[in-house]
């Protein structure tokens, strides 16, 4: 069972979502690097559940521990092992549907590729694997801020169900003016639409989906491979391996294809003491490598499977029943409580690239 990714910068999760915990095991992490635990905790902080209104009521306080890696804050060099207990985990609630395969849920697949899943929640597939993600994420923020202390990575709900934000100055919306909105929209007229959306969809016992955008800013150009390890092919398969994601665009993305050429070109010009690019259609990626533009791209998150409504289903014999709703603890939207996964995974995969490219060197 995959459960890794990176080359240089190498990071494994592991846990299931009822099990005792969850954590990573960071590898490549320079030796003699001082980590923040307070950063690593806030990045968890705004993952975990409970934190609004809007969003699971599993009451998870998601508390870190080191476990190996580390003496006195500062990184030794070896595999950084990072443990988050599980306190509120329920299998009880799912001892009714072990045997059933629950509507666009992992149990089909899981059962049909290793003959054998989880008892309770969705295993390897619930989203509280993606803690381990989210606290590599953290420490791959750190280790760019002491290489690339310019980088920044923001990320925020740009659209749910219909409803669309508008922003235009990208790169300079800031990570703390998205988290001032529960939503984690960066347009403020937006998010009472937004809000209305899911409020809507709790009170029909439903669910609903929308799109991530993220702009990654300060990345030199370099950083990525010409075949087969394109940096947004590397980022792409980073965001689609989170769970509920259904695409992947960046740059002009499928809006592109309806230019010509000469209207998608993005024309070289001289800023100041570099050169750039008078648009950005490629996405700050050119031939797989960055070209020092800001990198955008948007990702889309389908609606929560697990809702609170009868549907029909069948046994793990085939045999048609009705799955009747659960009292259940899951987010109408994941989307609030997807952005820093999406910040966390980008970070992961420009450290690794960027450590890439520092080990050519040597």
């Amino acid at each position: 069972m995959g459960s890794q990714i990176g080359k240089i910068l190498s990071v494994t999760t592991f846990g299931e979502s009822h099990g005792q915990g969850v954590g990573v095991v960071i590898e490549g992490v320079p030796a003699g690097l001082r980590l923040d635990a307070s950063k690593i905790q806030s990045f968890l902080d705004r993952r975990r559940p409970g934190q609004s209104p809007i969003t699971s009521p599993r009451n998870e306080l998601d508390r870190f521990e080191y476990l190996s890696g580390i003496e006195d804050n500062v990184t030794l060099g070896s595999p950084l092992t990072i443990y988050v207990r599980n306190h509120d985990q329920k299998p009880s609630e799912y001892s009714d549907l072990n045997q059933v395969y629950r509507p666009s849920h992992a149990d089909f697949t899981t059962l049909q590729k290793f003959g054998v899943k989880a008892k309770s929640g969705g295993g390897r597939a619930s989203a509280r694997e993606t803690i381990g993600r989210v606290a590599a994420g953290a420490i791959a923020e750190q280790i760019l801020a002491h290489y690339l202390p310019e980088a920044r990575i923001v990320a925020w709900v740009h659209s749910v169900a219909t409803i669309t934000c508008n922003v235009t100055d990208i790169e300079k919306i800031e990570r703390y003016a998205v988290e001032s909105s529960m939503i984690r929209t960066a347009d403020p007229n937006a998010e009472k639409d937004m809000l209305q959306v899911i409020n809507s969809a709790m009170q029909d016992h439903d669910s609903v989906g929308g799109i991530i955008r993220c702009v990654i800013s300060g990345i030199p150009p370099g950083l990525g491979e010409p075949v087969f390890d394109k940096l947004e092919a590397e980022l792409a398969k980073a965001m689609l391996s989170l769970p509920a994601t259904k695409g992947f665009e960046i740059g002009s993305g499928f809006l592109g294809t309806t230019l010509s050429g000469s209207q998608h070109n993005d024309i070289f010009i001289n800023k100041g003491q570099k050169i750039g690019t008078l648009s950005n259609n490629s996405g700050g990626i050119q031939g797989g490598i960055s070209n020092g533009e800001c990198i955008d791209f948007k990702v889309a998150f389908k609606p929560v499977a697990t809702i609170a409504k009868s549907q029909p289903s069948l046994t793990v014999d085939g045999i048609p029943v009705v799955l009747e709703p659960k009292t259940g603890r899951h987010d109408p939207c994941v989307l609030p409580r997807a952005v820093p996964m999406v910040e966390a995974m980008a970070a992961i995969i420009i450290a690794d690239h960027y450590m890439r490219n520092m080990f050519s060197k040597i």
